[in-house]
Formats: C-alpha cells, structure tokens, sequence
C-alpha cells in the first residue's frame, strides 16, 4: 500500500445558523490568543462580549443567508487541493478544522487518526503569520492530536505570504479589478486586511509586515498596471489602538482626492462575512454616501486554480523538508525583530 498523507488545512469557522452565532462569538472570545486574562477572568469576558455583539452579528449573518459560508468554501478548497495532490500521485486526503466551529480540532484529529496517514502536513488557510490565527489554531490541533495519540510525522507550513501561486492568483484578480474601476478614472488600490489590535503587533506579531510582504509581491508581479496603492485594514472594534491606516479612512482619502477605488481582500483566501457584508455592503454604502467615484471590490482566490496549485506546491514543498514547521520556502521569513515568529530559532522548529 502507498504511503498515506494527510493535509490540515486550517481556518476561522463560522456560524452555520443562527442559534450558532452566540457559542461561535464565545468560542472566539475565549481564545486565550485573543484574550489573554487568566481562564476564569476570560470565560466571563467571552460570556458577556458574545451575549452583547450576538445580536448584531446575527443581523450581519442576516445578509449572507443567516449563516458563514466559510465551511462549504473551505471544504470546496480541499476538494480541489485534494484533486491536486492525487494529479501528481499522493495517495491524499484533505481535513477542513476550523478554529471557532466545526469541524473543530477535536472532530478533525479524530477523522485523521481514523485515515492512519504516514505523513500529515498542516496548512494554514492564512498566508500571513499571527499568533491570533495560525498560531492560536497549530496550539489546539498540538493538544487534540496528542489526545487522539497521533504519532505520523508531521510537517507544518507556518506562512506564505509570498507563495508564487498564492500571489499569481492575486494579481490576476487585482488587475481584472483594475481595469474595470478605470472607466470611473485612474483607481488607487486598497489592500486591505483584517485589523489586529497594536499592542499584538508590539509585542512581535509578524502579521502587518507579512501583510505587506504579500502586497509588495503582487505590485511588483503586475507591474504599472498599479499606478497607486496603499495598505490598509478593516474591522477594528473596540477601544484598543489598531494597526492601520484603516480602510474606512482610506475610503475617506479616496473621496477627497475624488479616486475610484479597487478594494482587494489581501488576507483573506475564502470569502466570509468580512468581505460579503463589511466590504460589498457596510464599505460600499460608505464610498457612495462620501462620493468616492467608482468602487470595485476584487473577489477572494476561493479555489482559482493557480492558487490551489500553489497550495500543492507548498504541499510537496514541506514533505521534502521533511517533520518541522517552516515556511513556504523553508527558511525563516521575518526579521528578528518578530519574537512571537515561530521560526525563532533558525529555519526549522522540530517537533512543531
């Protein structure tokens, strides 16, 4: 029998109803890598911060269907991811596991325990490295596999902002949405990505630069089809400092410099309520109330084929590395400044 793989790939999750929307918010909010008070302090704060935003969020679901669309997505890229890997002779199987809703680690180690893999590579769903996302989802899966007694050597891709796929299946998309914002005038690019608050990127998040690492990679692919751009971010709630500009404000300077504006999901593989409704809705109503001459917004890379080449090639790319975490290409990424990099301690974290 040919050697058994298995490929994890990681991402938020989303409510699937309505009566989801509260546990899903509390899942979130007691994260320890997203409040980081002790457990019962924390528990008590998720209690309460899901019980006040359920509301409003359920109206956010509202729009898109009364649910996230997330887990049919993801499991649409692991289809074709999967359909990838046996093209190129991988006796293969993709598990979805998401973060805050199911299938959850738990579930997803048990459904890979049962495969018996003789290798397994983890696959963040986020390009861009954060301790909020990669890092918090790598922690749970480490404990549910070792409860399920996993014991298959394991590879483990940490980032790729810069994978050539990854950024191809970008600049297609950004170029397409170029050309059709220039019937409003020379558009000014928005690439924008999901806020963290500053105190996380203070304490060595690499997140932001990695976000910017991508966006330098995909101008420099299109070339002067992108006469000006900025980096920005969305989502900020709270009253904590966030990294920005934000994209509200940029929307703001677009309108002043009276720019159309083409808005691209840079973080973000898979559409999800934070571009459906914040971006299509909530940012598009906002452009037209300011004047802002034109907006068109670039869809997520969902399962492009350049982009799910790239995630086989990351694939292959880690099993010829061999067990550890890396990423994409093998050696660390972020300057040293980025403590909270996982890749800390030179090009390979065994065991990771």
């Amino acid at each position: 029998m040919s050697r058994r793989l298995a490929v994890v790939l990681f991402n938020l999750g989303g409510p699937d109803r309505p009566e989801a929307v509260q546990p899903f918010l509390f899942n979130l909010f007691n994260d320890p890598a997203i409040i980081g008070a002790p457990a019962p302090i924390r528990w008590f704060l998720a209690k309460l911060i899901s019980n006040r935003r359920a509301p409003v969020a359920r109206d956010i679901y509202t729009q898109i269907g009364g649910k996230s669309p997330l887990r049919e997505l993801t499991e649409a890229q692991a289809s074709a991811l999967n359909d990838a890997l046996e093209q190129r002779g991988f006796n293969s199987r993709v598990f979805v596991c998401m973060r805050y809703w199911d299938p959850r680690s738990d579930e997803a180690a048990r459904d890979v325990a049962a495969f018996a893999p003789n290798s397994i590579v983890l696959l963040p769903l986020y390009p861009q490295f954060s301790t909020t996302t990669t890092g918090s989802s790598l922690v749970d899966w480490k404990h549910a596999a070792m409860a399920e007694g996993i014991s298959a050597e394991t590879h483990t891709v940490c980032c790729y902002p810069q994978q050539d796929g990854w950024v191809a299946a970008q600049a297609d998309l950004v170029s397409e949405g170029v050309l059709k914002a220039k019937a409003f005038g020379t558009p000014r690019v928005l690439f924008s990505g999901h806020g963290l608050p500053k105190k996380v990127v203070d304490r060595g998040d690499p997140y932001q630069w990695q976000v910017e690492q991508t966006v330098a990679a995909i101008v420099d692919t299109v070339g002067n089809t992108i006469t000006d751009h900025v980096v920005c971010y969305q989502s900020r709630v709270g009253p904590l400092e966030w990294i920005g500009p934000s994209t509200e404000d940029e929307l703001q300077r677009a309108a002043t410099d009276g720019v159309p504006v083409v808005v691209v999901p840079v973080a973000f593989v898979s559409e999800h309520s934070e571009t459906l409704v914040e971006l299509d809705v909530e940012y598009r109503e906002q452009a037209e109330r300011l004047g802002v001459p034109g907006y068109v917004r670039v869809p997520a890379v969902a399962t492009v084929p350049t982009v799910i080449q790239g995630l086989a090639d990351t694939v292959e790319e880690a099993l010829e590395r061999g067990p550890g975490l890396r990423p994409s290409r093998g050696t660390r990424l972020c300057p040293d400044s980025f403590g909270a990099c996982l890749c800390r301690h030179g090009d390979s974290q065994r065991g990771a």
